[in-house]
C-alpha cells in the first residue's frame, strides 16, 4: 500500500513539474524576425493613416468642418478591427479630449501617453491577446497643420495624442 502511495505521489509531482515547465515554455518571447516584421507593419500603417488624415484635411479642409478628417481614420480603424487585421485608436494627451472615446483606458495606453508627454515619439510593449503574442505601439499625433491647431485650440506642432496600435506577431 505504501509503495502505491509513493508511486502515486511521484506521479502527481511529475505531472505538476511538467505542467509548470509547459506553462513556462508557453510564455516564451516571440520570434525576433516576426517581431521586427510587425514593427515594420506598424510603421507602414502609421504612415498610411497619418498621410490620409493630412491629405483629406489639406484638400477638403474648408468642406469638412462638420466632420473632421480623423473621422475617416476612425472608419478605417473600425474596418480593420472588424476584419481581424489589427486594432488602432486615437488616445488623447491634452487632458481635454474632443471625445470621451479618446480617453486612455488600458494600462498600456496610460503608460504610452505618459511616455509621449515625456518626449518619446513612440512607445511599445510586447504582450498577449487571446493567448497569442501581440505588439502594442503608440505613436505621437501632433497638430501638424494650422487647421489641426485651430480646431483643437492649440499651437501648430503641439501634442494632441497618440494612435495606439495592437497587431498580432506572426
Amino acid at each position: 500500500m505504501k509503495t502505491h502511495l509513493r508511486i502515486g505521489a511521484a506521479g502527481v509531482l511529475a505531472v505538476a513539474v511538467l505542467g509548470i515547465h509547459t506553462t513556462a515554455a508557453d510564455k516564451k518571447e516571440p520570434d525576433k524576425a516576426a517581431l521586427e516584421r510587425t514593427r515594420e507593419q506598424v510603421q507602414m500603417l502609421d504612415d498610411l493613416y497619418k498621410t490620409a488624415v493630412v491629405s483629406v484635411t489639406a484638400h477638403y479642409g474648408d468642406k469638412q468642418a462638420a466632420k473632421p478628417a480623423i473621422f475617416v481614420a476612425n472608419d478605417v480603424f473600425a474596418a480593420m478591427k472588424k476584419k481581424g487585421y489589427h486594432t488602432a485608436r486615437l488616445v488623447d494627451a491634452t487632458g481635454d479630449p474632443k471625445s470621451d472615446a479618446n480617453i486612455a483606458k488600458t494600462e498600456f495606453e496610460k503608460k504610452a501617453i505618459q511616455a509621449i508627454k515625456g518626449g518619446k515619439s513612440t512607445y511599445e510593449e510586447v504582450g498577449e491577446a487571446d493567448g497569442k503574442p501581440v505588439l502594442r505601439t503608440a505613436t505621437i499625433v501632433p497638430a501638424v497643420m494650422k487647421a489641426c491647431a485651430k480646431c483643437h485650440g492649440v499651437k501648430e506642432n503641439d501634442l494632441l495624442g497618440a494612435i495606439v496600435y495592437e497587431l498580432p506577431i506572426k
